[in-house]
């Protein structure tokens, strides 16, 4: 699957998104280049599910944790950041396969950090740029 995904138009592309998902997609790992817009992009969805507070690159902390609520239910969304991860080892001691494991919503940017850690049902998405303000989301889906 692909989406077009315009930096004037994310809330609209990020209510797209959730529209094509199934309701058994939680953990997203998201791949790109370095400012590429990975994390703009992850604040769109999170926006789209109903968080009102800021949701910000997780770079320096690992992993930020935003509530939201669903057909009066309490959700969390876990987005996490490896980039500064120097192995997989230190994302277990950090928790990050809690997160992974919790059946929360998971965004994780810079999945190739940990490739023995992922989930094997995940939706791998890949974000190409196409020009300034547009990219290319491609997405494999695995269950």
């Amino acid at each position: 699957m692909e989406i077009i995904v315009k930096s004037a138009d994310l809330q609209n592309s990020a209510r797209y998104f959730w529209e094509q998902m199934k309701n058994n997609e939680r953990l997203f790992a998201f791949h790109g280049e370095m400012g590429i817009g990975k994390t703009s992009f992850i604040a769109a969805l999170c926006k789209a599910k109903g968080v009102t507070e800021p949701v910000t690159s997780p770079t320096f902390s690992l992993i930020n944790e935003y509530r939201y609520t669903e057909n009066g239910t309490p959700k969390r969304i876990f987005h996490i950041d490896l980039y500064r991860l120097k192995d997989e080892e230190e994302a277990i001691r950090a928790g990050i396969e809690d997160c992974f494991y919790s059946h929360d919503l998971c965004f994780v940017e810079w999945p190739e950090k940990t490739p023995g850690l992922l989930p094997p049902d995940r939706v791998d998405i890949y974000m190409y740029p196409v020009n300034n303000q547009t990219r290319l989301l491609k997405m494999e889906f695995h269950r």
